[in-house]
């Protein structure tokens, strides 16, 4: 059995973030990653400053040579179970059968996106259909852009995309928009094209429309599409961390969870942080978790002085 100051389940921009920061501080770090990155579709990601434009894989690549210079270790594999230990800490098993003891557990396991069923879709996902403007906005501006309705929210979503272009359609499901939302919309000259979606048009390898359940093909360059976000929290789950009515687990600031020496960055907690949202997320849990370690050893150092033996 390997032991580590904390492990790290995640190896994306929050988990390296936090696996640098704490073997900087001169901690033992394992991180345990499966290698499937949520934005592993995307050629590049935007709004991290200094690396506004680079692969996603790239990143990765040179966030784990970062952590293995420190002295971290990072390892491809899944966690099949962690569990609790008396008196703190925990157990853990990974996917090659190896057990891990660690003192502090960081989650950092993202999630993952829920697309409607819409044939075209996933196949076109990170590439023309697109789901953070903020991500994916500069990238399209000036084009012909349609936004899918159909979950709450979705017409003030269309509202921000409007930012990027003057040719925006938002594609409304049956009784999706309140009368008032199509008046917002209309306002602000943003088409509204009422029926149920059939299908992503696609020639050439390129987006070519949305074809309608009546067999309306309205023409668009780009599709946004506000996905379900589902949180990859087994192991929170399996922890018994309290969670809110939506499977989100409840945290402080620093992601410190319900359950002592649990903590979570990123996705997993977070479904709206961008990279450089989870890197940071990433950097807070660390240091959070660094001082409460610290704390531990002065409870230590203090008894071992008071009574001359180990506690």
């Amino acid at each position: 059995m390997s032991e580590c100051d904390v492990l790290i389940v995640g190896g994306g921009a929050a988990g390296l973030t936090a696996a640098m920061v704490l073997a900087r501080a001169q901690r033992e770090v394992l991180v345990i990653d499966a290698g499937n990155p949520r934005n592993a579709p995307a050629a590049h990601m935007h709004g991290y400053l200094s690396r506004d434009g680079l692969s996603p894989v790239e990143l990765l690549r040179i966030g784990r040579d970062e952590v293995t210079g420190y002295g971290g270790v990072v390892v491809q594999g899944s966690l099949t179970w962690v569990a609790s230990r008396t008196g703190g800490g925990f157990d853990a098993e990974l996917g090659d059968g190896e057990r891990v003891r660690a003192r502090r557990l960081l989650v950092a396991t993202g999630l993952r996106d829920e697309l409607p069923e819409i044939p075209g879709l996933a196949d076109r996902w990170a590439r023309d259909v697109l789901h953070c403007p903020y991500c994916h906005g500069q990238e399209v501006r000036g084009q012909k852009l349609g936004v899918l309705g159909g979950v709450p929210g979705s017409a003030h979503y269309a509202q921000i995309v409007r930012q990027w272009s003057e040719d925006v359609v938002f594609f409304a499901p049956p009784d999706a928009i309140t009368d008032e939302e199509r008046e917002q919309l209309v306002a602000r000259a943003i088409g509204v094209v009422d029926g149920d979606v059939a299908r992503i048009r696609v020639e050439h390898d390129r987006l070519q429309g949305v074809e309608m359940s009546d067999g309306r093909v309205v023409r668009r360059d780009a599709v946004f599409v506000p996905p379900r976000f589902i949180p990859n929290n087994v192991p929170l789950v399996d922890l018994g961390c309290d969670l809110d009515e939506q499977g989100w687990v409840r945290t402080d600031a620093t992601g410190q969870t319900s359950v002592p020496g649990v903590w979570v960055a990123g996705n997993v907690s977070n479904p709206r942080a961008q990279v450089i949202t989870a890197a940071g997320e990433g950097s807070a849990a660390a240091i959070a978790i660094n001082a409460d370690l610290v704390a531990e050893e002065i409870r230590i150092a203090v008894h071992e002085f008071r009574t001359g033996s180990p506690a």
